[in-house]
């Protein structure tokens, strides 16, 4: 996975197909009564495959993490998951804001110091 993870993009979309080709070919095989050699690579080449499109797809999406760092809107899938009560809650920033008014009364009416 680690040799993956250096190639190219249209380097892992080639072995990708290659992939898809050989696996098609071992299930001829199959069908026909191949070896049993043949039968065992199929499981192999299934996890090659899914190793394939893991790193593209990880490597898509660190692509695109990085490009809405910092940014004020993210997509769905990149944003927090966190609870639902947790998402619809209020920021800090927006449970601290105070009105004018009561910024007013505050500063015109402290609290009282008994002591």
């Amino acid at each position: 996975v680690l040799n993956l993870r250096k190639e190219k993009k249209e380097d892992l979309t080639k072995k990708l197909k290659e992939l898809k080709t050989e696996l098609a070919q071992l299930r001829v095989a199959q069908v026909t009564g191949g070896a049993p050699s043949k039968l065992a690579k199929i499981s192999v080449v299934r996890k090659q495959i899914a190793q394939v499109l893991t790193v593209i797809n990880q490597t898509q999406k660190q692509q695109v993490r990085a490009y809405f760092k910092g940014k004020k809107y993210k997509p769905l899938d990149l944003r927090l998951k966190q609870t639902r009560a947790i998402r619809r809650r209020l920021s800090t920033r927006e449970a601290n804001a105070v009105t004018l008014r009561k910024q007013k009364q505050a500063t015109h009416f402290p609290q009282r110091r008994y002591a």
